[in-house]
């Protein structure tokens, strides 16, 4: 949902949040906002359990759910994670996010998002979610030993990327390690990349990338592809792609950036290296929907089932973001999601006279 370092760059540590542009706050602005309910990511001063939206996962759907929920007056709850931020968080350079000309930092974005859910009231708790029940009014869930209720929930709690579980995959992550082509893509223009997969997914990003790389090469540890028959031809038949088949990723190569991969030959088990300037890894992806599975319809690939917009078979209960998304997966449209939940949530509890009518300058 972002995109990878440029050369030189580092991932920084995610620092105490406190609001920010501290020189727009001394204008015009200071006096038109609300203070902040804290100005730390823990709100200490804040112990609410009850609300009136409760808003599950801290990314860029859940954060602009909060902002959007928290300017309507309804005082939200966003239980982020003991991870918090989504994917962005392990996303260095982000280039594609509007507003950002010059680029930002994954983490400094998510920053931003949650430094200004938190100036309009929103009360953020890093824990995650074990357990739910949605059999009634007010909605109970339970995190880090804590009860809390709401009278809607919006679930934001996106998908994980699946990795191949190499150490040397996560120490180059962003760094020419990615999982996402349509972010990544445009940073290996003249450059060869290699994708790892066999589904639609990996045919697709391989396809992507031909766009910038002048070589993209297709790992798939089996002699087929998985894939439709349409995108098999589409990569097949493509110039700047060729593929190893019967081929496992067995390590990452590179000091501060990738320089290459080692292989494995799943037939011979004979082992090779393979000179490349990135890495796309394109298994798949989980929806981190486990906690609701028992409550909210699913697909078959096991992400939440929309209606109408954001609503879900429970009246109340909202989806937001990449849990349900497994099209755009980009953080841009996901703050789109939190913002049509966040609406659609406020109307709702309206239509249950449970949350005041809003103006029309709420928004």
């Amino acid at each position: 949902m972002g995109s990878m370092d440029k050369p030189g760059s580092t991932l920084p540590s995610f620092p105490s949040l406190a609001i920010i542009d501290e020189a727009d706050e001394s204008t015009h602005a200071a006096s038109t906002r609300p203070a902040p309910a804290s100005t730390n990511g823990a709100n200490a001063r804040d112990a609410r359990t009850d609300s009136k939206v409760v808003i599950v996962g801290s990314g860029p759907a859940g954060l602009t759910a909060a902002i959007y929920a928290a300017r309507a007056n309804l005082e939200p709850i966003v239980i982020g994670g003991y991870v918090p931020g989504g994917q962005l968080m392990i996303t260095s350079d982000v280039e594609n996010y509007p507003g950002f000309p010059d680029g930002i930092l994954g983490p400094e974005l998510m920053e931003k998002f949650r430094a200004q859910a938190e100036t309009f009231g929103s009360r953020i708790v890093d824990v995650d979610v074990e357990r739910v029940d949605f059999s009634e009014r007010p909605f109970r869930l339970w995190a880090g030993g804590v009860e809390y209720r709401g009278e809607s929930v919006i679930v934001a709690t996106g998908a994980s990327a699946l990795w191949l579980g190499l150490d040397n995959e996560t120490r180059l992550r962003g760094r020419g390690v990615s999982a996402c082509a349509t972010c990544d893509g445009f940073f290996f223009r003249g450059k060869k990349v290699a994708v790892v997969g066999g589904g639609d997914t990996a045919l697709e990003e391989a396809t992507f990338l031909t766009r910038f790389a002048t070589d993209v090469v297709l790992l798939h540890r089996r002699d087929q592809f998985r894939g439709s028959k349409i995108m098999q031809d589409r990569a097949l038949e493509h110039p700047k792609i060729s593929v190893r088949w019967n081929t496992q990723v067995v390590d990452v190569l590179g000091e501060d950036v990738v320089s290459g991969v080692r292989l494995r030959d799943t037939v011979t088990g004979e082992e090779t290296e393979e000179a490349t300037d990135g890495l796309f890894v394109a298994i798949g992806y989980k929806p981190n929907t486990d906690v609701f599975r028992d409550w909210l319809e699913v697909d078959s690939a096991g992400y939440l089932v929309v209606r109408d917009e954001t609503g879900t078979r429970i009246d109340g209960v909202f989806v937001a973001g990449d849990v349900h998304d497994h099209r755009y997966r980009q953080a841009v449209t996901a703050a789109g999601d939190g913002c049509k939940a966040a609406i659609d949530a406020e109307r709702w509890l309206e239509a249950q006279g449970i949350a005041e009518k809003a103006t029309a300058t709420a928004w």
